[in-house]
């Protein structure tokens, strides 16, 4: 056989009974998650930040890092709401590379899953009671959503697995707010059948067993620019770029017309840098235009503690190894400018 199975894992019930959240945590994460769909359902006018690392791939980093946010976080309350990323799974465009914190809880040692699940969950674990902060992660395997379902704030569906079936029927299972990239190829229409079909009740296989979704009536759009037949990074957050949205919106009969714009990715061609500028200019869009006003719910924003990336075995402490990411002084600048702006 090309595969070698290596050894059965835990289900995520399991692990959860290994790892149980307290019960103030599990009040915290409710109290957490109603202030969040409040955002997306347009009962609070506050800007969402789905903000940090490229990759989590340093847990007392990463916590670090969220440790800031929360004193930030604590200064800008009455008109942003942050949701830290620890992102512990990571898409390859090739299949090579770092994979993330799940695969590789050590980036310079080889893969053990059962390690990275513990390591994943008692991450996200230690920011909740730590910091205050349920947080985001990237549903790259629909199938591991389970093993931190209690915990999350947000969840998003990366630019290349928008398209898949499975993807969109466990979005519609989720009670928190899922993000639907738009694909590497720019076609809103694909993002856009994605939160139709996350939005919608449906019947499906989840992890063996037959299940039945009742939709995910805050499944939105995040717009993270193209790239084009050759291999160009082109954005989708300007001006034009979100009336269209809105107009493609309205005609839709979609629940909460939402928007995340991201800010990196191809957006900016990665250059990270640009990040300020594009959250500044989207908010100048927002104040030209009601219906792009109340499309935006927020940013996403890739940043960590150092500037830029760096490769693995380096070991700058806060720097990313995987996207390059805008350091903590000029994230924190943007915050609090974001907040004068609004």
């Amino acid at each position: 056989m090309s595969m070698i199975f290596e050894r059965k894992l835990p289900i995520p019930q399991e692990v959860k009974e290994r790892y149980p959240l307290t019960f103030e945590l599990e009040k915290l994460v409710e109290k957490r998650a109603v202030e969040i769909k409040d955002v997306f359902t347009g009962k609070s006018d506050k800007l969402v930040l789905v903000i940090g690392p490229c990759s989590a791939d340093n847990e007392d980093s990463v916590i670090d890092y969220i440790s800031r946010l929360r004193t930030v976080q604590d200064k800008v309350s009455d008109k942003i709401l942050i949701i830290p990323r620890i992102y512990t799974n990571k898409p390859r465009t090739t299949g090579d590379g770092y994979k993330g914190m799940l695969h590789q809880p050590n980036p310079n040692e080889k893969p053990d899953m059962y390690k990275g699940i513990v390591a994943i969950r008692e991450l996200h674990m230690r920011a909740l009671s730590e910091t205050g902060f349920s947080c985001a992660d990237e549903m790259l395997y629909p199938e591991n959503y389970r093993y931190l379902s209690d915990i999350l704030a947000y969840v998003a569906i990366g630019a290349r697995s928008v398209e898949n079936q499975q993807h969109r029927l466990v979005s519609s299972g989720i009670d928190i707010p899922v993000g639907m990239k738009n694909p590497t190829s720019g076609d809103i229409s694909v993002m856009m059948n994605s939160i139709t079909a996350a939005q919608h009740k449906h019947t499906f296989i989840y992890r063996g067993w037959e299940v039945h979704s009742e939709g995910n009536p805050c499944a939105h759009a995040i717009l993270r620019g193209y790239v084009n037949k050759h291999g160009q990074s082109l954005p989708n957050y300007h001006y034009e770029d979100l009336v269209h949205l809105a107009e493609t919106y309205a005609g839709s009969g979609l629940e909460n017309p939402g928007v995340i714009v991201d800010t990196n990715h191809a957006n900016s061609g990665k250059k990270y840098l640009e990040q300020v500028r594009i959250a500044k200019e989207v908010l100048h869009s927002c104040r030209h235009d009601a219906d792009v006003k109340k499309l935006v719910k927020g940013f996403m924003i890739e940043s960590y503690i150092e500037d830029g990336a760096q490769k693995i075995g380096e070991c700058v402490y806060g720097k990313s190894i995987t996207d390059p990411c805008l350091g903590w002084e000029k994230t924190e600048r943007l915050i609090y400018d974001l907040a004068d702006l609004l």
